[in-house]
């Protein structure tokens, strides 16, 4: 427990994140040489279409201190963009520290302040990092009072890196276990909180999970809080960044878990896993509501069905969708979905049409203040 290390890097749009993550993993042999390639974590095609992380994903590293220390890195890269900020909360949740990234010489920024300020809100320790320091334009004396300043954190001794050059990285993961506060040492039995969850044909809703006390083994019986069903364990495991299978998973460790659930909502994000005869819940997640509404219609009024199963699936990965059923004389039966804002809105089409296979018409938006 004392040598596991569980953190988010946050920071406003285009600050360096994905890259920082890259070096990381690059760093921590998470992949070879071969394997890597720019922004490894955004999986998603859209997000290397655009160039932004939509998802927070995570990744397990094992680091080695100058003095052979060892330690066990979980690091969860988080989007920059206002419209994805519930996935940096939910990110926050499963982390006790947190790399505030900020641009060397763009400043702080807007999202700069609102992620740290979610952060410090759920009791996440702050480690701000200069990056970009190999930029002519880079202050970082400028740059470090306004950390002071504007956000009232101490920046006097924070690094200075380059993350697309890999400089300043060893001090950096020097700094970083000191920094961020290991785990709780907590001994109650089973409590694991569900950060993300998506739909897999072959194996069911898979969930990313940090376990808070008690461990998972494979072939266990465990329960989902929510809806008091139980499930037997079928696998297990980390991402470094590739899946890993496991034959458990212990407190503080952040990881995935397979349990045979194969209804779509059968394991909702902000739940908590425990076992049978447990009753003690996390507290979860605070519902969020949609600033932007969009009603949504399948092209071929015959495709409802499968186009509200194609909706089922991609709400369990975006907790921040809401849709319901929605009449018109014109275009027949459809759904009017809720949106975080209008970039939100733009990706939840776009992941409708390219990964569930369905083309969807919008035919009129509304915004709701």
């Amino acid at each position: 427990m004392d040598n596991i290390r569980n953190f988010s890097i946050i920071a406003h749009i285009d600050h360096g994140k994905s890259t920082l993550a890259d070096r990381l993993i690059e760093h921590c042999g998470g992949l070879s040489s071969r394997e890597m390639k720019e922004q490894v974590l955004d999986s998603l095609e859209l997000e290397r279409e655009r160039g932004i992380t939509i998802k927070a994903q995570s990744v397990f590293l094992e680091y080695s201190t100058k003095e052979g220390t060892n330690y066990q890195l979980n690091l969860i890269d988080t989007p920059g963009h206002v419209d994805f900020s519930y996935e940096v909360s939910r990110s926050l949740a499963a982390c006790e520290g947190a790399i505030l990234l900020v641009d060397a010489s763009q400043g702080v920024e807007a999202q700069t302040v609102s992620t740290c300020y979610t952060a410090i809100e759920q009791g996440v320790n702050i480690f701000p990092v200069l990056n970009k320091i190999d930029l002519p334009q880079a202050d970082p004396d400028k740059v470090r009072k306004e950390i002071e300043e504007i956000i009232g954190i101490d920046a006097s001794d924070c690094p200075e890196i380059s993350a697309k050059n890999g400089q300043g990285i060893d001090n950096l993961l020097e700094q970083l276990v000191v920094q961020v506060p290991p785990p709780d040492d907590a001994d109650d039995s089973l409590q694991a909180l569900i950060i993300d969850s998506w739909f897999d044909q072959y194996l069911g809703v898979v969930s990313l999970i940090r376990i808070f006390s008690g461990s998972i083994d494979l072939g266990q019986k465990v329960k989902i809080s929510s809806n008091n069903q139980i499930h037997t364990v079928e696998k297990i495991g980390v991402f470094t960044p590739k899946p890993e299978d496991r034959k458990s998973l212990s407190k503080g460790d952040v990881g995935f878990i397979c349990a045979g659930v194969r209804e779509v909502r059968g394991a909702p994000v902000g739940d908590t896993i425990c076992l049978p005869k447990d009753t003690k819940i996390l507290p979860g997640f605070k519902k969020i509501n949609p600033q932007v509404f969009a009603a949504l219609y399948p092209l071929d009024s015959g495709e409802f069905e499968s186009f509200r199963e194609s909706l089922e699936k991609l709400a369990i990965n975006d907790a921040a969708l809401s849709f319901h059923p929605e009449q018109s004389q014109a275009l027949g039966s459809g759904f009017r979905c809720g949106f975080l804002g209008t970039l939100h809105m733009e990706i939840v089409i776009e992941r409708i049409k390219k990964r569930v296979w369905h083309r969807a018409s919008s035919y009129r938006s509304y915004g709701c203040l």
